[in-house]
């Protein structure tokens, strides 16, 4: 079950370059349709957790407080791990390194369950164990986003980030709804059913082949830890891709105000909310479906920067509107928009970086993520506060505007990139 040292050719596209592509070209490879199901499988899971979690420490404590802290907790060990995370994927079998954490991860479900049955009437246990939850997924998230560029040739690479796209954004529009739904039955529901697709996706992970991956021989030192960093900061392609994404996000996200839109603004109530909430997924689930048939073959990084300056624009128009309609329909366009920019931008990272330092690039791409949501939706609460809701989504959508332009002064090579096949 070791893996290799090889690494599998990149063919060369020989498709026209305005020929559909497969559909699924991606799920021709079986390694990569049983990765793809094991990690639909653990999002869904994680999905239905934090849902039930959050609901079950509310119904305990009546503290919002604790709401924030459940997301701090299971960011924190991502930042505080990276940079033995990243190097983890690097250095042992990103397979076995995901399975491990989803055995983890089914672990903790089972120990809430029981914490549950026990009719607390404290949450101390819950944070210690979203603890090691979060260790988990540190681990998890850059082995798992290292792995899928071993299963699939680089001409197929994209196809296989627009499905893996969709797959996320299946799950975090489902889970939550059918998480609701399972705690209306009850916690240990939706908690067993976690466990279930936890131990599902631990299952599918070492039922794939073991793939071919460069594994990282140098001995340890502070060089070796810090080559992700290294690496980023020297290779401007990558460095603008992920910055880019980090300053229009952290700048422009709206999501943290639209409660504030739902009841003061646009009067839609609850379950306009939810609309609202949803907008931004469905949008992007279906330019993932319509990547997935018509991949992006040329002017790859002038359109990440484009869709890039069209997600602030959508920001702004979502920030102005009076009209639930048309919030609605920008919301769609936000999401459409940042599926091309995550796409691109995901198929770029790991197409540029070397086998054996995948592991911890995308180890720092993880944390940059996660500092995007987590700060940006601090920016929004924190200017609404200071200016107001409109202001705040308004300016911040201007801003990634701005960070578009900015970036394709900043970075002329990212705007140059031609392909995402593997031909640079």
């Amino acid at each position: 079950m070791a893996d290799t040292d090889s690494q599998p050719p990149e063919r060369q596209p020989t498709h026209d370059d305005h020929a559909p592509e497969d559909r699924f070209a991606a799920f021709r490879h079986r390694s990569y349709a049983l990765y793809w199901l094991s990690r639909f499988f653990s999002t869904f899971a994680t999905q239905i957790f934090i849902v039930a979690l959050g609901w079950q420490v509310y119904d305990i404590t009546r503290d919002p407080l604790d709401l924030g802290l459940i997301g701090l907790t299971q960011f924190l060990p991502a930042l505080l791990l990276v940079l033995v995370t990243g190097s983890a994927a690097d250095r042992f079998g990103r397979r076995r390194i995901m399975a491990l954490s989803a055995a983890i991860e089914a672990s903790v479900a089972v120990a809430l369950l029981i914490f549950t049955l026990s009719d607390p009437d404290e949450v101390w246990p819950v944070f210690v164990l979203l603890v090691i939850f979060g260790t988990a997924r540190a681990f998890y998230s850059p082995a798992s986003s290292a792995l899928v560029a071993n299963l699939v040739p680089a001409d197929t690479f994209a196809n296989a980030v627009a499905w893996n796209s969709s797959a996320w954004q299946t799950a975090t529009i489902v889970g939550p709804v059918l998480g609701g739904l399972l705690y209306g039955v009850g916690a240990t529901a939706a908690y067993a059913v976690a466990t279930i697709l936890f131990v599902s996706g631990a299952i599918l992970i070492i039922a794939i082949k073991a793939p071919p991956q460069r594994i990282e021989r140098e001995t340890v030192s502070i060089s070796t830890v810090l080559a992700g960093f290294d690496y980023i900061r020297r290779e401007k392609v990558v460095f603008g891709a992920i910055s880019l994404d980090l300053f229009a996000v952290l700048l422009g996200g709206a999501v943290a105000l639209m409660p504030v839109y739902a009841r003061d603004i646009l009067s839609v109530g609850p379950l306009g909310l939810g609309m609202l909430r949803a907008a931004p997924g469905i949008g992007a689930l279906a330019m993932a479906f319509w990547l997935a048939r018509y991949p992006i073959r040329v002017h790859a990084g002038a359109i990440m920067l484009a869709t890039v300056g069209l997600f602030g624009l959508f920001t702004v128009v979502f920030g102005m509107s009076t009209l639930a309609w048309l919030s609605i329909l920008a919301l769609v366009g936000m999401g459409a928009a940042d599926m091309v920019s995550v796409v691109i931008r995901e198929t770029l990272i790991q197409l540029w970086t070397p086998d054996q330092l995948r592991g911890r690039v995308n180890a720092v791409n993880q944390v940059f993520l996660g500092a995007s949501n987590e700060l940006g939706e601090f920016r929004a609460g924190t200017m609404a506060y200071l200016i107001g809701a409109v202001p705040a989504v308004v300016l911040g959508g201007f801003a990634a505007m701005g960070c578009a332009g900015l970036w394709a002064w900043l970075f002329p090579q990212l705007a140059r990139v031609q392909h995402l096949d593997g031909r640079h």
